[in-house]
């Protein structure tokens, strides 16, 4: 039903922006379809917010690996080193 009441709606808008003339008609459309495409950028943004809170973007996800990888293998080293040091010891 929503959609009927768009379309006469849209006829209805229609109807006087031809009546108006070419030059008011035109601005008054050209500022409809301009505002239309505006307002889906902003949605568009709004969503890509919405969703990089609930999905962290890959990089995140692979700056955290290197990080774990790194931290993991100095603690190796580490133990690695303390090892040698303990067996010269000896």
């Amino acid at each position: 039903m929503n959609l009927i009441w768009l379309i006469i709606l849209s006829m209805t808008l229609g109807y006087f922006l031809f009546i108006m003339g070419p030059l008011i008609g035109g601005i008054i459309a050209f500022g409809i379809v301009v505002g239309c495409l505006f307002k889906g950028l902003f949605l568009l943004i709004d969503i890509k917010k919405k969703l990089s809170v609930l999905v962290p973007e890959a990089e995140e996800i692979a700056a955290k690996r290197v990080t774990v990888n790194y931290l993991r293998d100095r603690d190796v080293y580490l133990n690695y080193l303390k090892q040698k040091e303990n067996n010269t010891e000896q």
